[in-house]
């Protein structure tokens, strides 16, 4: 999964460290309005004033919180036509989280991810752009749990090409290019072989929405990719592509916060769980099409035991 830190791990297949990312501009297989031209309106967002207390001084006189990401990652963070703007679910969630907290705006500012991490607490309030959340970075900043995401097979509509995910061997399967599930489909298609089963052809594609559009087509019988990444599809395609299979390799994704600031951490937590108690985070999952991906509940460093 993208934004995972580089590790290997054992599951019934592998599980990877590097990330699959999308341009989030192209209007997949032609059909449907890219959900982030205009955005979740957060306008009718009330503040709430038990997490008001919670907000630290400072971010309160500057009436901002300011987000760092790399808006390179639809549906999650990523520009907008203009290729300036940023949208996208998280960049929406730290919209409300602001309207909550009862400040003016939320804002998101581009930089390149492995930059992120160093200038929270400093340029940037929080990082809010597909972090997983790992006992690693919990060593060095705090973070809230917002979502969970893994690997899932999509395939074109009604599944008329019979594609069984306990069983890809033999199948076409398109992949973006470098991705996680690029290496993941040659480590499966490798144990096809070993078992003396048919190898998977692999199509690998540089852009995610051209395997879209095979699939779509089908020209492929599947693709794999994050599982909001399918479900995005699913909503720019008007359902021409769907989800088949249960997400694996799941992770949690958080909220980076300063490890020396708990008091604005509990503050995005309460904010963050708010919005999932009054239904509004799901509204925006659900505008990308990522609404299976959201939590229940928003848990302050998670993976510390």
């Amino acid at each position: 999964m993208k934004r995972k830190l580089a590790a290997l791990a054992a599951i019934s297949l592998a599980s990877f460290g590097l990330a699959a990312c999308t341009s989030g501009s192209d209007d997949i297989a032609g059909q449907n309005t890219d959900p982030g031209e205009k955005g979740f309106d957060v306008s009718s967002i009330k503040a709430d004033p038990e997490i008001q207390k919670l907000v630290p001084q400072n971010i309160k006189d500057a009436g901002v919180l300011k987000n760092g990401a790399s808006t390179d990652y639809a549906p999650a963070e990523f520009k907008k036509e203009d290729g300036q703007t940023p949208t996208g679910y998280d960049v929406d969630m730290v919209k409300a989280i602001a309207k909550v907290m009862g400040l003016k705006e939320g804002t998101t500012t581009h930089a390149e991810f492995d930059s992120l991490l160093p200038q929270i607490g400093s340029k940037f309030d929080i990082g809010v752009s597909a972090f997983t959340v790992s006992k690693e970075r919990e060593a060095q900043a705090n973070m809230i749990s917002y979502a969970e995401v893994g690997f899932s097979y999509g395939v074109s509509k009604g599944n008329p090409q019979k594609f069984d995910p306990k069983d890809p061997c033999g199948k076409t399967i398109g992949v973006q290019t470098g991705s996680a599930q690029h290496e993941a489909i040659e480590a499966l298609s490798k144990k096809c072989t070993d078992e003396g089963k048919k190898a998977i052809t692999i199509k690998p594609h540089k852009l995610q929405t051209e395997v879209t559009q095979k699939v779509v087509g089908k020209q492929y019988d599947a693709t794999l990719a994050d599982s909001p990444v399918v479900g995005y599809a699913a909503k720019m395609t008007g359902g021409q592509i769907e989800q088949v299979g249960e997400p694996f390799d799941t992770a949690l994704h958080g909220v980076v916060v300063a490890k020396n600031n708990e008091q604005l951490a509990k503050a995005v937590q309460a904010a963050i769980q708010k919005l999932m108690d009054d239904g509004t985070l799901k509204k925006i999952f659900t505008l990308y099409g990522a609404q299976d991906a959201l939590k229940d509940k928003a848990e302050l460093n998670p993976a510390v035991d």
